[in-house]
């Protein structure tokens, strides 16, 4: 009985901290944890390429093959983990608290399930999976190694990703960050371990990667049983079709969102050997794959900024509170903008130091990756508006724009665009191919955005309900 109570006070105290503290410290305060929580999931990608770029550039394009399938679990980590968080957020913010623990439930334990399905089909079908992430024949050796011990951990990435925005979402930024932070600390020094002390090479990196996220996986599921947390537990799960409407509604901007930026990931791979030059295609590959982690992790810090924003509109959009959802909404904009114009400034500055950090005994990959990070910074900018719009839309169930949205980045927008400008312009329209997706997806979302800051003005003066 003594818990039960300490569990309404505390759950009372968090309604009272996302309703009625000032929109810009709530959202800083939350966004903190949450940028430090995304760029460390990047950065951990980022270690892992680092240690590997010491091997060859062979084994660098390997491992940023492989990194494509690891976009697709955390897509589906993303998909449960926004749609039950962002219906539990809601539920709290209605003070729906049983509502919220058997979303919590189903949301984790559906997604750990999915987790065991890919693992399975991609352990019986490795060598096609590496060539349909886009390795070619020298590459599939490493990107084999490295995929085989991803694969058994999928299980625990897809449902640890859940785990991490239900607490996200929930208002509890600050448990979830401790539990990635964990993750990528053991990460570093397993991979020191692994490929320099033990000479594992690629496997080693892989392997670093399942021993540090099952830790991190459990401190996370302990996170859950603290008091004024939702607990996961397994009587509470409840796989229905209602509840999987509801993690479809708001989670499949996130799935499209994620599963396009690893399938245009992929595209990239094959379009990068394929516009290379004789004997290059390696030197190639690798200077694509490498940006492409260069920009996860400046785009994690813009994910984190909107990821604080987003149980700020949960919670004020269940309480009918408006206002709160509008202001918030646009100091995300701002704060991203702002944040984008000095990452992109400096990305454009210091490309080639940047690139070579991973790689500098080869300079074709350090000459092209300039050329693609540099024009990738140009349009940046753009996505301070898109990625919180997106999220609005997202978070309040508004699921078809949010989705439509989601996928044209790297869907709508980006293969129209990697088919148009290559053919015209080789490998140097391919390196401008994702800046030209930018500018195209920000011309859809400012119109979403005009509309939804109108619809919130309208909502708070109760002209609609």
């Amino acid at each position: 009985m003594h818990n039960d109570n300490n569990d309404i006070l505390r759950s009372e105290a968090r309604y009272r901290r996302l309703t009625e503290t000032p929109v810009p410290r709530l959202v800083l305060s939350l966004a903190v944890p949450t940028i430090i929580s995304m760029s460390i999931s990047a950065i951990y990608n980022i270690v892992d390429s680092w240690f590997v770029g010491h091997i060859s550039t062979v084994a660098t394009a390997g491992v940023g093959v492989a990194f494509a399938y690891q976009s697709l679990i955390q897509a589906t980590g993303f998909f449960f983990g926004h749609g039950s968080g962002n219906y539990m957020s809601r539920a709290l913010g209605a003070r729906d608290a049983e509502g919220a623990g058997k979303m919590a439930a189903t949301g984790f334990l559906s997604s750990f399930l999915i987790g065991i399905v890919f693992m399975v089909l991609g352990m019986l079908f490795v060598t096609p999976l590496s060539r349909l992430l886009g390795a070619t024949p020298d590459v599939v050796p490493y990107s084999n190694a490295y995929l085989r011990w991803i694969l058994i951990a999928t299980p625990f990435l897809i449902s640890q990703m859940t785990l991490n925005n239900q607490l996200r979402l929930q208002g509890n930024a600050m448990l979830a960050m401790i539990g990635i932070a964990v993750g990528m600390v053991l990460n570093i020094f397993f991979d020191w371990l692994l490929i320099n002390w033990l000479g594992m090479g690629v496997s080693g990196a892989s392997l670093a990667t399942l021993i540090s996220q099952f830790i991190s996986w459990c401190l996370l599921l302990w996170a859950t049983t603290l008091p004024g947390n939702v607990h996961i537990s397994l009587r509470n799960f409840a796989p229905s079709l209602e509840h999987y409407r509801e993690i479809g509604a708001g989670g499949l901007p996130s799935l499209m969102r994620q599963s396009l930026s690893s399938i245009s990931a992929i595209c990239m791979n094959w379009a990068a050997a394929s516009y290379a030059l004789e004997g290059q295609e390696a030197s190639t590959i690798a200077a694509f794959t490498v940006v492409a982690r260069v920009m996860q992790t400046a785009m994690a810090v813009i994910l984190g900024v909107g990821q604080g924003f987003q149980p700020v509109c949960g919670f004020n959009w269940g309480a009918k509170l408006y206002g709160r959802v509008r202001e918030s909404y646009l100091f995300t904009i701002g704060l991203c903008v702002v944040i984008l114009l000095v990452t992109s400034a400096a990305g454009w500055i210091f490309a080639p130091e940047i690139i070579a950090f991973f790689r500098d005994e080869d300079p074709e990959l350090i000459r092209i990756g300039t050329v693609v990070l540099r024009w990738q910074c140009v349009a940046f900018p753009l996505v301070g508006l898109t990625t919180p719009t997106n999220m609005l839309l997202q978070n309040i169930r508004r699921t078809g724009r949010a989705t439509l949205l989601a996928m044209t980045r790297h869907g709508i927008a980006f293969y129209p665009t990697l088919l148009i400008m290559p053919a015209i312009w080789g490998l140097q329209g391919l390196e401008a191919t994702m800046a030209t997706a930018d500018l195209l997806t920000f011309s859809l979302a400012l119109p979403f955005a005009i509309s939804m800051i109108r619809e919130l003005s309208a909502r708070e003066k109760g002209e609609i309900s």
